[in-house]
């Protein structure tokens, strides 16, 4: 069975998609830790994310780089900082999250709430700032 993630990429399930290439897709958290909480994944479903075949994984780190930029642009932080957990999706992913202290990266911290609209206007904001910087995207 497809992982959620897959179900996301082939549009079978919503997301707050904020860029996109051929390769990768990057969308918002549903429940972030942070506001700005976003996840980074390949297209194709490969559940450990040190098994992508090598030019994946150069490819989707060099992404979730460029989206990082974006991020601390649009999201006021001191950092952007970046977790590989990989144990709730069986599907390869990146969390990036904008902090300001290291603890704010601690997945038992309790979940930011967020409104649909917010959810929205983020990701607009965000997937503006990922095609001004003339980005890759769908």
């Amino acid at each position: 069975m497809a992982s959620i993630f897959t179900r996301i990429v082939r549009g079978e399930l919503p997301s707050y998609t904020v860029a996109e290439d051929e390769r990768a897709l990057a969308f918002l958290d549903i429940h972030p830790l942070k506001r700005g909480h976003v996840l980074v994944v390949p297209k194709e479903e490969v559940d450990v994310l040190f098994d992508l075949e090598p030019s994946l994984y150069a490819h989707v780190m060099e992404f979730a780089r460029k989206l990082a930029g974006v991020l601390a642009e649009v999201v006021p932080c001191e950092r952007v900082g970046m977790a590989v957990l990989g144990m709730e999706v069986p599907h390869a992913h990146i969390h990036l999250i904008p902090i300001d202290r290291e603890s704010d990266l601690l997945f038992t911290n309790p979940r930011v709430p967020m409104e649909p609209a917010e959810f929205a206007a983020l990701a607009e904001s965000l997937g503006q700032v990922w095609k001004l910087k003339g980005y890759e995207s769908r």
